[in-house]
């Protein structure tokens, strides 16, 4: 309306207020406000009174004042304090109306107290190659069938954005240091000054004053042998924004990967899953940034310090003592080692994912970690040469149990084993079985299969004949299959073609002759 008065007047400059005025059907102040400004002046707010709010504002803000030394989970709701006014004071206000006044009223009380209740942060610049972060996150994920918690570890360079991701059965200082090789190694470096990490349990021992830690033993001699510094962030909720970057990429990597929740059969599956994901997170932009990740993280690789010659070893060197079951036991789990070792005490080396047995040197029993507390992981072949002369104890055996749902145990041994019983008796065949089992050590599981599978189909059901059997599946050129079991119970093998062997050459040495 004011741009039409002024363009009417610019017009027809002799055309009067009052005519106008009468146009625009406004008063004639209106009319001098437009001529005098293109902008119209702004409203006047009326002050409105509240009748019954204005006599409890003072009491409300004397119950906010008590809130600035309380604790923050004792603290005034809008509900409370419309509780006391009513308790206290008899005075009845509605809740809307307590509640508006408490949301304008709070900060106003805290900024003339001194105090701040919004934390400001301020914008950082990273030099390529220089920090990280690091975290761990809960992940979720049906492993076996069986939904599941997992730890994702995660390494975050904080100039390209580029993350690595590693998931671990446990958050324990295995897989804490294991976590950081796998990434140092992926990248291809370390960064050059520090790396930043809230107070995880597998680094600091203690919190002492400011940021001041008692670091355990092996991670400062991790540190050492990578040579990179830390930065520890303030404790609790109040430093993570220290680390604010690896905090959002784990909400961000687990919305975009990993819903649904993956569907594995065991943590290397999942891990080749997450390898793909880092990949395909090459492509990707940070925020507003018009590079990607890979192309940033390609300036920053070639400024990150050069890995050590030898990698650190993550595992945890121990040396428990084997029980007379043939078992050590690790962090309340037990794994079984091969019998002979009763009584010795064997060096286990303690990984994130795996636990090795060593007799010095040498290499003795491998298996995946438990997390399990009590659990009990044995292996079949370990109790053979016992069961050698205790066959009575093979059908009741615990190791026959984790060896059948493990799929160690086929249905083919099964076979052999129930036919070997009605031919020998349940000694004698379950001593077969074991002869059969311990082809095993030498010959691979496929071969042992098929011998076994073919020693079935022609009766021939001693330990012998099975590795006769065993030996001739793995042979490259075809042989003749084997004969029928006689009456007599022996094997018909098919007639010999082949030219009998002779010694005339050698007569000739006889005669003084040269056999040339």
């Amino acid at each position: 309306m004011f741009e039409a008065i002024r363009r009417e007047r610019r017009d027809d400059p002799d055309v009067s207020i009052r005519e106008l005025a009468a146009r625009h059907g406004v008063h004639r102040r209106t009319v001098r406000q437009a001529l005098a400004s293109a902008e119209p002046p702004p409203r006047k707010v009326p002050v409105r009174t509240a009748p019954v709010l204005d006599p409890v504002k003072p009491l409300i803000d004397a119950m906010l004042r008590q809130d600035l030394d309380a604790p923050r989970k004792q603290r005034h709701t809008a509900l409370r304090v419309r509780e006391r006014l009513l308790d206290e004071h008899q005075l009845v206000v509605a809740y809307s109306t307590v509640r508006d006044y408490v949301r304008e009223a709070r900060p106003r009380i805290a900024a003339e107290a001194g105090k701040q209740l919004a934390e400001v942060f301020v914008p950082q610049t990273h030099p390529a190659g220089a920090e990280a972060e690091v975290d761990f996150a809960d992940l979720w994920i049906v492993w076996a069938g069986v939904k599941t918690k997992v730890f994702l570890f995660t390494l975050r360079l904080s100039y390209s954005g580029k993350a690595i991701h590693r998931a671990y059965a446990t958050a324990s200082q295995e897989a804490f240091l294991d976590g950081h090789r796998y990434a140092f190694e992926q990248l291809g470096g370390i960064p050059t000054v520090h790396i930043r990490y809230d107070n995880l349990k597998a680094a600091v021992s203690r919190v002492l004053t400011g940021r001041t830690r008692v670091e355990s033993d092996r991670w400062v001699l991790f540190r050492s042998h990578y040579g990179f510094d830390v930065f520890y962030c303030r404790p609790g909720v109040e430093g993570a924004h220290e680390k604010g970057g690896v905090e959002g990429e784990g909400g961000r990597f687990r919305r975009t990967h990993t819903v649904p929740m993956p569907k594995v059969d065991t943590l290397a599956e999942l891990n080749a899953y997450l390898a793909r994901c880092d990949a395909k997170d090459d492509h990707r932009r940070v925020g507003q940034r018009i590079a990607t990740v890979g192309d940033d993280f390609a300036t920053e690789q070639a400024l990150l310090r050069a890995l050590p010659a030898e990698p650190f070893e993550t595992g945890l060197s121990l040396r428990p003592r084997v029980d007379r079951h043939a078992r050590v036991t690790v962090r309340q789990c037990q794994y079984s080692v091969p019998a002979r070792y009763v009584g010795r005490q064997l060096r286990v080396l303690l990984r994130a994912t795996s636990v090795l047995i060593f007799d010095g040197p040498r290499l003795v029993a491998e298996h995946e970690r438990s997390t399990i507390r009590g659990s009990v992981t044995l292996v079949l072949d370990h109790y053979l040469e016992v069961l050698a002369y205790k066959p009575g104890a093979l059908p009741g055996a615990t190791a026959l149990v984790q060896a059948r749902k493990a799929g160690v145990f086929t249905a083919t041994h099964e076979r052999y084993w129930t036919a070997a019983k009605a031919r020998y008796g349940d000694k004698t065949g379950t001593q077969a079985l074991v002869e059969a089992l311990l082809l095993h050590r030498t010959y691979a599981r496929g071969q042992v299969l098929a011998g076994l599978e073919a020693a079935l189909a022609v009766g021939a059901l001693s330990p012998e004949a099975v590795a006769v059997e065993v030996r001739r599946a793995g042979e490259t050129t075809s042989r003749p299959q084997l004969g029928l079991v006689t009456a007599e119970g022996r094997i018909a093998y098919p007639a010999d073609t082949r030219p009998l062997p002779t010694v005339e050459v050698y007569d000739t040495l006889l005669t003084g002759g040269n056999p040339t």
